[in-house]
C-alpha cells in the first residue's frame, strides 16, 4: 500500500524532470495495483461492518421481542470471525469498552472545537533514487 509520503515522493519524482514513458507506466501500474488492493480492503471492511451491524440489530430486536436467547445472532457472528471473547479477554474487553465510553465524548468535543487541519504536502527532494 502506498503511503501519503510515498505519494508526495512520487509527485516530486514525476515533476522533478521529464521521465521516460516506461518509468511512468511502471509507476501508474503500481499505483493502480495499490488502488485495487485498497478497494478490496474497503469492500471487506464494509461487509464485515454490515454483518456486525445486522447481528447487533437482530440481537436488540430479539431482546425487545422477549426471545429466550437474544444473543444468538451476535454470538454467531463473533464466533464466525474468531472474535468471541473468552477467559482473561473478558475483563480486558470490558475495561477497554468502559475506557472508550469515557474517552469518545471527549474526542468528539475536541474535534468540534479544534481548528480544521490543513493538508500540507511535502515539497522538496524526492527519496526515490534517480536513475543515472
Amino acid at each position: 500500500m502506498t503511503t501519503r509520503s510515498e505519494f508526495d515522493d512520487i509527485r516530486a519524482h514525476i515533476t522533478a524532470e521529464a521521465r521516460p514513458a516506461h518509468e511512468l507506466l511502471e509507476l501508474a501500474t503500481a499505483l493502480l495495483d495499490d488502488l485495487e488492493q485498497a478497494r478490496l480492503r474497503e469492500a471487506r471492511l464494509r461487509s464485515y461492518y454490515l454483518s456486525l451491524l445486522t447481528a447487533a440489530r437482530a440481537t436488540v430486536a430479539a431482546h425487545e421481542a422477549g426471545h429466550p436467547a437474544p444473543f444468538t445472532f451476535l454470538e454467531h457472528e463473533l464466533s464466525r470471525r474468531g472474535q468471541m471473547p473468552t477467559g482473561a479477554e473478558v475483563d480486558r474487553i470490558l475495561t477497554d469498552a468502559r475506557t472508550a465510553q469515557t474517552l469518545v465524548p471527549h474526542l468528539d468535543e475536541a474535534r468540534r472545537t479544534a481548528p480544521s487541519a490543513r493538508v500540507i504536502r511535502c515539497a522538496g527532494i524526492s527519496r526515490i533514487p534517480k536513475r543515472a
